[in-house]
């Protein structure tokens, strides 16, 4: 088949290198890059093309007229100005899709159509210099540095439903919209939801709008094919259609762009970020467009998500480096919803591995689960089990109840166990690998509240370790009177002495440990405390009984340390020690009891007794 020639080729050696070279070269699947040209060669007036599909998967080709270079439009960026003609982008203007379209003048690579104008009447767009994009190439794969728990998140301080809400708080007012008046915007990235709900489409829409996607309620593949991670060999070319997967399985969240530039098995798309997060690991699918809607304020492109083809490695400002062939790491969300004690449905979910996302879209699955299998208004009470798996063993155990109307109870497990999701991937101590989350969920269509109505002790005045019998009553939705029992022994305090029993709510025992304590900002110490605080959170399902003395002592780094010895709490608070978080308490719980109960309870008592002289 090969032949080595005396005046080609003139020794032995040289004709195995020779041949050896050929063989490696035939059997990688290797595409050339194309020729690239340097910004500082573009001109005004310069004429070239531009290729984009707007159509299935077939790459079209449209003009492109250079109008001029616009430089440092960011700190160390320049954009290309343009006008695009041709398939119809005089009327629909630069379509959201379009995101990393390349652009050639005299066959090479200058750059990608990556920004536009708001209601623009022409399709003028703003390009990103090829040279930027291929900067991306050279970065590194470090992970992103664990972060730290945001204002508003001191768990010493919160109940489970405190800290759902105060994650939905954080996230509804962590974007800011993209400015739509006369200046440049990244070109809308059209977000595919499949297999949503239109109810939850809605709930969810605003939230990915502020960052610069295009929601679109659509179709993408079966779950069953999207939860295969065997990828089929693919080859892509400058101008096809991908997307960005975040969510498959049940449920499918993929946004759709444009290949850029192509190198062997890496490619260069949309030319701006996605969510700009640096190191990343994303799905890659194939993406076939289906139809291009015109719209006055950003047609876009209507497309179904493929295949996964390989991963998203870097999410930067001048765009995205994929790879294909490579997989991403995704974390199994599986969800089970019970209605009935012979219905339940099983619904599997995979999750990209990030910071910033994987607790997004733990929210909105589990709302969307919730919100499509039960009803959206009038009364729903949730009773729920959640164990989120690390690595080396470890795990966090959540199960709460929430009843309520108006979706108030699907919105306060989905925000809860997504909370949680973000502290562990956002803890200051180490990268945590979540495995893995399981979620069971039961459903009634009542409301399962209780109110407490008295509390009855067999004697008030006690000798010190005398069993003391508590009748707790509280009343319940349907107006039933329940009653609970429990005991336990008076503590060992000087004749004479009055201490507390305080019967309560959840949230009621944490206000009163706000103010024995008088948490200011407190943080976990290390990574086993903060699985510890998150496992021990206080439950709406509960009756809280705590007895607080007369006792001095201190409060330290989460922990409540009562009665020390005068010499060691003399330690902890001279002026030489360097102790931080450290308050110094009058009153001390000495037991604490929590009784389970099928009702979400609400109220508190406070019941004085006394040590008998």
């Amino acid at each position: 088949m090969f032949s080595c020639l005396p005046d080609r080729i003139k020794n032995f050696s040289a004709c195995l290198l020779f041949l050896i070279l050929l063989i490696l070269s035939a059997s990688w699947p290797v595409l050339a890059a194309s020729r690239i040209m340097p910004l500082s060669q573009v001109k005004p007036g310069m004429k070239g093309t531009g290729r984009s599909v707007f159509s299935g998967n077939q790459v079209d080709s449209f003009e492109v007229e250079i109008l001029g270079v616009m430089e440092n439009v960011q700190p160390g960026r320049n954009w290309i100005l343009a006008r695009l003609k041709g398939l119809g982008l005089e009327n629909t203007g630069v379509v959201a899709g379009m995101s990393g379209s390349p652009v050639y003048i005299d066959g090479q690579l200058v750059g990608a159509v990556a920004f536009s104008y708001a209601f623009a009447k022409e399709a003028i767009a703003g390009i990103t210099p090829i040279e930027e994009m291929l900067a991306l190439t050279q970065a590194g794969q470090p992970r992103r540095p664990t972060g730290g728990l945001p204002a508003g998140f001191q768990l010493e301080s919160l109940t489970q439903e405190e800290l759902g809400r105060a994650y939905l708080e954080m996230t509804s007012a962590a974007a800011g919209n993209f400015s739509t008046d006369q200046a440049f915007i990244p070109a809308k990235i059209p977000l595919i939801f499949s297999g949503f709900s239109e109810r939850a489409f809605r709930q969810f829409k605003p939230f990915f709008s502020q960052y610069n996607f295009l929601p679109v309620l659509g179709t993408g593949q079966a779950a069953s094919q999207s939860l295969k991670l065997t990828p089929q060999p693919v080859t892509l070319s400058e101008g096809q259609a991908v997307g960005v997967q975040l969510l498959t399985g049940d449920l499918d969240l993929t946004a759709v762009g444009t290949v850029t530039y192509v190198d062997g098995n890496k490619i260069l798309a949309f030319g701006h970020p996605f969510y700009n997060l640096g190191p990343v690991d994303y799905g890659l699918t194939s993406a076939e467009v289906l139809a291009v809607v015109p719209s006055l304020e950003s047609s876009f492109k209507l497309a179904s998500t493929g295949q996964l083809i390989g991963r998203v490695l870097q999410d930067r400002t001048s765009g995205v480096l994929a790879e294909v062939g490579s997989f991403p790491r995704y974390i199994p969300l599986n969800v089970e919803v019970q209605d009935s004690p012979v219905s339940r449905k099983q619904f599997k979910l995979k999750l990209v591995n990030d910071q910033i996302l994987t607790p997004a879209l733990v929210n909105l699955a589990l709302f969307t689960v919730l919100g499509t299998e039960e009803r959206s208004y009038g009364n729903l009470s949730v009773d729920f089990e959640a164990d989120l798996f690390l690595e080396e063993g470890l795990s966090v155990h959540l199960e709460d109840l929430f009843s309520g109307n108006m979706d108030n109870a699907s919105t306060s497990l989905s925000g809860l166990v997504a909370a949680v999701v973000y502290m562990l991937k956002n803890n200051e101590f180490k990268e945590v690998r979540l495995n893995q989350i399981e979620v069971k969920i039961r459903v009634v269509e009542q409301l399962r509240t209780a109110t407490l109505e008295k509390v009855l002790l067999d004697k008030y005045e006690v000798q010190a370790g005398e069993v003391i019998k508590v009748r707790t009553y509280y009343r319940t939705y349907n107006n039933d009177l329940k009653t609970e029992e429990v005991e336990f022994l008076a503590p060992s305090l000087p004749p004479g002495t009055e201490f507390e029993l305080v019967v309560a709510e959840a949230a009621y025992i944490q206000q009163l440990e706000r103010s024995l304590y008088r948490i200011q900002d407190f943080r976990p110490r290390n990574l086993n405390q903060l699985l510890r605080l998150l496992g021990n959170l206080r439950k709406n399902n509960r009756i809280y009984y705590k007895v607080v003395a007369p006792r001095p002592g201190l409060f330290l780094k989460g922990e409540e340390l009562p009665n020390l010895p005068p010499s060691l709490k003399n330690m902890f608070l001279s002026p030489r020690a360097s102790t931080t978080n450290l308050t110094e308490i009058n009153r001390s719980t000495l037991t604490e009891y929590h009784l389970p109960v099928p009702y979400v309870f609400r109220g508190a008592l406070t019941i004085p007794i006394r040590i008998k002289k």
